[in-house]
């Protein structure tokens, strides 16, 4: 049992907020697209109840899960689901087509919002019930700070791990060690181990990690690599003003996801336009991050294209205001993509784009390999000229 106040306490609640956060984030946009359909007051009600009561149903599955560790064989079998739903988080998302009904009463949403989270949360219970160690007060602490932040800022949270996709590999690694750990305290082997083989308290854990990589990465490679390349979703485009097959006119994307880095790219153009040639058509392109397969079960098709929509929308919203003052017309696109990258360069293929300019986030070369790079990723998937506009530290 692990002491209130011990550094391993603290070590274990932080483990618990970082588990919630990456394996949750697709439970809070259910909550938020079960209520999308109704009226702005019956849509706070359905989220304050749904939530709630999701809430109540995931601390109760948890200390339950917690109990049932305890038993013989039941840590093996959970350290064996661990490593599983680790090298899962590694995989590429697949589309959902959205299976769902529509959701027209707020008593529906509620039941949306319970059934989606009961489904969806056995990899958070058992990830949960695993840090915890046994101790229902760090277990009830965790819960109660990271559920909230999940919830209230799950937008923002997966934003952030699309944008940086270290913090899915780095809770996948972290699931990898729970396993481990798991696995060495089950009471079918940990009196045998304690007297015979100590040493599986450290090398195991280790395992597990690299299980969860290794095998994460090369299921991942392989996906990719056998995969046809799917037509491009555009869910949102500017009507009526494309002009593809037209060699006439020198097209330059700008990709937009909300940031200040991407919107430094827009005023690069203003201030360089004039060194372009004319007739140059301005496009602006934002990628939707591919919503986990399971959210497609609980929701409408409709919902999922309106939150799509409405996300990408709003990241563009401000660039294109931004060339709208300068008198730069310009076409906006929101498409959806797993890999930011590829699904740009898949982008400049389909409409015959001449030019890409973007920008940086002005890291170090060694941050960008550990953090990723989307410029990096487009220099490799494509051939027409890359500008790429370095971020002010």
């Amino acid at each position: 049992m692990i002491e209130f106040g011990t550094p391993a306490f603290w070590l274990a609640l932080l483990q618990i907020i970082g588990v919630n956060i990456v394996l949750s984030g697709d439970n809070a946009v259910v909550i938020a697209l079960a209520a999308r359909s109704l009226p702005p007051l019956q849509q706070k009600k359905a989220i304050f109840w749904g939530s709630s009561a999701a809430v109540v149903m995931r601390i109760i599955l948890t200390v339950v899960a917690v109990e049932l560790l305890k038993l013989p064989v039941l840590k093996l079998i959970g350290a064996l689901l661990l490593l599983w739903i680790a090298v899962q988080l590694l995989l590429p998302e697949e589309d959902g087509e959205g299976e769902g009904q529509a959701i027209s009463s707020m008593a529906a949403a509620i039941r949306t919002i319970l059934i989606a989270d009961l489904v969806m949360s056995l990899d958070n219970v058992i990830g949960v019930a695993a840090v915890a160690k046994g101790s229902l007060l760090l277990l009830i602490i965790g819960l109660a700070i990271s559920i909230p932040l999940v919830i209230f800022a799950s937008t923002l949270l997966l934003k952030v791990m699309e944008r940086y996709p270290i913090i899915v590999t780095l809770g996948a690694a972290l699931l990898g060690y729970v396993a481990g750990e798991m696995a060495v305290t089950d009471p079918l082997v940990a009196v045998w181990i304690e007297a015979n083989a100590t040493w599986l308290h450290t090398v195991l854990p280790v395992a597990g990690v690299v299980i969860v990589i290794g095998l994460g990465k090369l299921l991942a490679a392989r996906a990719e690599a056998g995969e046809e390349e799917r037509p491009l979703v555009e869910i949102e485009g500017t009507p009526g003003e494309s002009t593809e097959g037209d060699t006439t006119m020198h097209k330059l994307l700008l990709p937009i996801d909300g940031s200040d880095a991407s919107l430094r790219a827009v005023d690069r153009l203003l201030t360089m336009r004039a060194w372009y040639k004319e007739p140059l058509e301005v496009h602006l392109l934002n990628v939707q991050h591919v919503l986990h397969k399971d959210v497609s079960q609980f929701v409408s098709a409709e919902d999922m294209k309106g939150y799509y929509h409405d996300e990408g929308l709003k990241e563009l919203a401000e660039a294109r205001a931004r060339l709208e003052r300068a008198g730069v017309p310009c076409q906006h696109h929101v498409v959806i993509g797993d890999l930011a990258a590829e699904t740009i360069a898949h982008f400049v293929r389909d409409h015959g784009i001449g030019q890409v300019l973007m920008c940086t986030h002005g890291r170090s070369a060694v941050a960008d390999l550990v953090l990723g790079s989307v410029a990096k990723g487009m220099l490799q998937h494509t051939d027409v000229p890359v500008t790429l506009v370095r971020a002010v530290a």
